[in-house]
């Protein structure tokens, strides 16, 4: 496999690069089973979460036993037709992911406060 070819030559993998990934743009009905049977095919699964949210439908976390494994399948599955919707298979970040929802807390929290105290931002 690729795989081994990589961790034999000692490959050097870029800083982004990790076990854990994140996918978006799944079917709403995708089961775990079949979420298993795409991923698995490229090494072996520690845990996939599937959001069930409003908020989180359509994504999914990956997380690979091997960093060399889900470096295999963001490149096998980045845009992967699955019921004829385009996979998007990242790298997870936290630092970038955890700036998205501090800026929405902030916002929602701004909102919040501007109903309390009757503040409008739209000009008259």
């Amino acid at each position: 496999m690729a795989t081994i070819s990589l961790r034999k030559a000692n490959t050097r993998l870029p800083p982004e690069v990790n076990r854990v990934l994140y996918v978006r743009n799944l079917p709403f009905n995708i089961s775990s089973e079949e979420m298993y049977d795409i991923f698995g095919k490229y090494g072996a699964i520690r845990q996939i979460r599937i959001g069930t949210n409003k908020d989180t439908r359509g994504t999914a976390f990956v997380v690979y036993e091997d960093i060399y494994d889900a470096k295999t399948a963001v490149d096998h599955l980045s845009g992967f037709n699955v019921a004829n919707r385009y996979l998007i298979v990242l790298y997870y970040q936290q630092a970038k992911m955890s700036k998205k929802f501090d800026q929405k807390k902030k916002e929602d929290e701004i909102t919040r406060l501007q109903e309390k105290y009757g503040v409008s931002t739209k000009d008259k």
